[in-house]
């Protein structure tokens, strides 16, 4: 098959699956992400990073995240969750890095996936509850030329 015929199949493709995803996402609302709402922290106890979600309200959810080791907070993020006109998106601003936002993907059963391409890492931020109530918050995508993923399993604790 010519290259330039490969071209214009990948391209239809890429438009048919992503197009897709978006349609899939066009009627969720801010609403459906609620189940994240709350405290949760690493699943030791430890306290060792934890995040901390505010109900949705005002077509938004604001969020924190802090990471401790050795009595001291070395890394903390505030987050948004936020509906746009154009979908839901998760906007990040990490603690000594520029702010990035991530289009939502997918939403569905206790599952979020966030997504910026364009983004250097990482590309993809993902929630899921699992069946015992664990949350599962996960980055993922491309660093230096290899695939990554950095899991940060919690439980729900109390917000105190």
């Amino acid at each position: 098959m010519p290259k330039r015929i490969q071209r214009l199949v990948l391209t239809v493709w890429c438009m048919l699956v992503f197009g897709a995803a978006q349609a899939e996402n066009t009627n969720t609302t801010i609403d459906q992400i609620a189940w994240l709402a709350g405290c949760w922290e690493s699943p030791d106890g430890s306290g060792n990073y934890d995040e901390r979600w505010m109900p949705p309200k005002g077509q938004s959810m604001l969020g924190m995240s802090r990471t401790v080791q050795d009595g001291k907070t070395v890394a903390w993020e505030f987050l948004r969750i936020h509906q746009e006109p154009d979908g839901i998106y998760y906007t990040s601003n990490p603690s000594g890095q520029k702010e990035a936002s991530f289009k939502l993907i997918e939403c569905k059963d206790g599952r979020v996936v966030f997504e910026n391409p364009t983004h250097d890492f990482p590309q993809r931020i993902i929630y899921h509850v699992d069946k015992n109530g664990m949350l599962l918050a996960s980055i993922e995508g491309m660093s230096e030329g290899r695939q990554k993923k950095v899991d940060f399993p919690m439980r729900r604790s109390d917000c105190k």
